[in-house]
């Protein structure tokens, strides 16, 4: 059984290299190339422009070209993975793959070069010939001890970083991990004895780092296949290995594994054994890097070290040392402030950097990447996951920083916290234009309801909402639930303690509650012992109640169920309050920029009224994300070319817009090729009053509106901010079940900015 699904995982992984075409790369143009013009720009005779630029002031190559974000992966293929000398082509798929990670977690581009060269001078001679290519090194599977020779002369060469991370990526891992697994145990890198096996290239760095970080060299213990690294032996020795050597009689790891506080193994299988963990220190910390088969299994020395606290290489255990922790986001700093090397001060600042974000709260994202997995800081949980998206604005600032403090950023960044907003916004998409949104939120600390407080999501919504703005969450639920919940998610909040709890099961203003939806309902067959019930069942009822008593400024639903019934309650309660819903606005971030579409939930069949509600209501929404709106009314009929149902109801409401002498550019009944692209329309239509290419699409029904937003989701990487419900004053908004926390994030936000900042 085993071995047919070793067989089964080996062809898995070779059809994943082979189809859909072969390999894990491609180059694709940043710049278009339609027609001549474009053609006279991009080579003869424009490129020449650049190429004078750049020869008068060679900075000016990060300006004009893409060697700024630019990174070669150089590799001889003398120490693959656990693969050994395979040669450089061989090696090929890996260091494809290591481009592939820089692109994915840090956005950097990169070519990945195989050279034919063993000698490390030679080698080295021809990564430093590639300097006016790059805009930095990466150096990788170059065994020991050739490749601190290569490293050593390339960087005392080159004025780009050059990095070799079988070393100094797996050190800052390493170091990180060791930093929270020292706070764990509760001892300091000053007071540890570290015993280690593996005298290559990333065993010592590992070493030099943990003395970085404070451990004294004199209780370093390196071992290495012939046993104890000691002063005097000859056999296998450089002068790497030489600078660790002590003065002892011992002679093997047995011996010398005797009260030391932390195993370091960057060796093989099998090294460490349970009779040798028995003779460690009390809650002994187990680095057992070896892959695929660590040093000693996790199991294994927990057996006779219950307290231990243990990583391996491996994702399939606890606290997996991976190098892609570091790496995309050293080089990401390094390239961003144009260094000139990676120095200690930057490697420490990536240590801490990683560090910190173990000991804060998950975030949603790599929670979801990691379902079922208790991401909590603690003896399981030393470092952060790979997937965690802030790992990019965390280290890759703190990077920067340390770049420019220590003198070796040619390119210094002046606003840091712009910086590193930029950076997140990178990957949380909608940061940046989510921005203006949480600005006006924080002029006022409003209390935002959420009806279903016991979905995680909302959990992890309301934690960041006390980290990150002023608004105060309220959440509907069962205590014991909500606090079970969070404490499984890794979240340091807790009810009555963090936030305000109403529990629909005993709530002391459950009294109130149902006599308050009582009397709003009472003549609409609602009697007494059915306004009881549903004020002990239907949270989002209690949700609007509670928006109607003022005890909180908005509500936000919809995390389940559909969203009519959510709808239903919400009117029933607060449309007593002057407030009539008139649509719903989806706003949905493409690449290329956000498209709002509307109506995509309330009124599946608007009035030409409907339809011009949602126009002046889009367009007041656009305007709070900073943006000029530009509405097209959309509809099969273009520009009255057919006489349809839905072209009529657009040709009114465009009427009613018109006499209302609105604020904002719209036009219609018109395609959305046309709404979009406006060369199609201006031969279409050239009297046309619409300027640019729309940014609002509204259209004469829901299943339209919804289906276009359900397209560019999930086939153009759409990612949706919303539904905003329109015409409900900002007192009440219905998510949709497929909501993320960090959408429930940025709705608490757009429900907590007070409603004088978009009327």
């Amino acid at each position: 059984m085993e071995e047919q699904r070793q067989d089964k995982a080996r062809m898995s992984a070779l059809e994943y290299h082979e189809f859909p075409r072969p390999g894990k790369l491609e180059v694709r143009a940043t710049k278009p190339l339609a027609n001549g013009r474009d053609l006279s720009r991009a080579y003869s005779p424009g490129v020449a422009e650049a190429c004078i630029e750049i020869k008068n002031n060679p900075a000016d190559a990060a300006r004009y070209t893409a060697r700024g974000n630019l990174v070669a992966v150089v590799s001889n293929g003398s120490a693959v993975l656990g693969l050994g000398n395979i040669g450089p082509l061989a090696s090929k798929p890996v260091m494809e793959g290591k481009a592939v990670l820089f692109k994915k977690f840090a956005n950097i581009d990169c070519f990945d070069l195989e050279i034919a060269e063993s000698d490390p001078e030679k080698l080295a001679a021809i990564v430093q010939s590639l300097e006016p290519s790059f805009g930095a090194i990466n150096l990788e599977d170059i065994k020991a001890p050739e490749c601190f020779i290569v490293e050593k002369l390339c960087r005392e060469k080159m004025n780009i970083p050059v990095f070799h991370d079988d070393q100094h990526g797996t050190a800052i891992v390493v170091g990180a991990a060791a930093t929270n697994a020292l706070r764990v145990v509760g001892k300091k890198f000053e007071d540890i004895k570290i015993v280690s096996t593996g005298g290559g290239a990333a065993g010592i760095a590992c070493l030099n780092m943990l003395l970085k970080l404070g451990v004294k060299r004199e209780n370093v213990w390196l071992c290495d296949l012939h046993g104890l690294v000691y002063e005097g032996r000859t056999e296998d020795m450089n002068p790497q290995k030489a600078a660790y050597a002590q003065k002892s009689d011992l002679r093997a790891l047995d011996q010398v594994i005797d009260g030391a506080d932390m195993f370091l193994g960057l060796s093989g299988p099998g090294v460490l054994k349970k009779e040798m963990v028995a003779k460690m220190a009390d809650r002994p910390v187990i680095f057992a890097l070896a892959n695929p088969t660590p040093e000693i299994m996790p199991e294994e020395a927990l057996e006779v070290a219950p307290n231990a606290v243990i990583a391996t290489g491996r994702s399939d255990f606890p606290n997996q040392v991976n190098n892609v922790l570091c790496f995309p986001f050293i080089f990401r700093g390094a390239l961003d402030v144009g260094a000139t090397q990676i120095n200690d001060e930057m490697q420490l600042a990536c240590i801490e950097g990683i560090a910190a974000l173990a000991r804060a709260t998950t975030a949603a994202e790599a929670a979801a990447a990691y379902s079922g997995e208790k991401l909590t800081f603690g003896p399981d949980y030393l470092i952060p996951k790979p997937f965690d998206p802030r790992l990019i604005g965390v280290v890759s600032t703190a990077v920067a920083k340390a770049a420019m403090e220590s003198g070796v950023a040619t390119r210094p960044i002046e606003d840091l916290n712009a910086y590193k907003r930029k950076l997140d916004g990178s990957v949380f998409r909608s940061a940046l234009i989510m921005r203006p949104v949480f600005e006006a939120s924080a002029l006022a600390a409003r209390k935002i309801v959420f009806a279903e407080g016991e979905d995680e999501r909302v959990l992890r919504a309301a934690n960041a909402m006390l980290e990150e703005t002023t608004d105060v969450p309220i959440l509907i639920g069962r205590p014991e639930v909500i606090e079970m919940r969070a404490e499984r998610a890794g979240l340091p909040i807790r009810p009555h303690v963090d936030f305000q709890i109403v529990n629909p099961e005993n709530d002391p203003r459950y009294r109130e509650y149902w006599e308050t939806y009582h009397d709003l309902m009472a003549r609409r067959g609602v009697t007494p012992d059915l306004a009881r019930a549903i004020m002990r069942t239907n949270t989002t009822a209690i949700a609007a109640v509670m928006v109607h008593r003022g005890e909180a400024e908005s509500m936000i639903c919809g995390t389940f169920g559909q969203y009519s019934w959510h709808l239903n309650y919400i009117e029933q309660v607060l449309g007593r309050d002057g407030l009539s819903p008139h649509g719903a606005l989806s706003m949905v971030i493409l690449e290329d920029g956000p498209l709002f579409i509307a109506d995509t939930q309330v009124n599946n069949h608007p009035t030409p009224e409907q339809i011009a509600l949602s126009a002046i209501g889009a367009a007041r929404h656009v305007r709070r994300f900073g943006l000029v709106p530009h509405v097209a009314l959309c509809s099969h009929s273009q520009f009255g070319n057919l006489d349809t149902d839905s072209g009529r109801r657009m040709r009114a409401a465009m009427q009613i817009l018109e006499n209302r002498e609105v604020d904002f550019n719209f036009d219609g009944e018109m395609h959305v090729d046309a709404a979009l692209d406006p060369e199609i329309r201006a031969r279409i239509f050239p009297a046309s009053k619409l300027e640019g290419a729309a940014n609002v699409l509204i259209f004469s029904g829901t299943d339209t509106a919804s289906g276009v937003r359900n397209i560019l989701k999930h086939r153009a990487n759409g990612l949706e901010v919303g539904p905003i419900l329109m015409g409900m004053g900002n007192r009440a908004h219905i998510v949709t079940p497929s909501i993320t926390a960090r959408g429930l994030l940025n709705m608490s936000a757009i429900a907590g900015t007070p409603v004088t900042h978009y009327q």
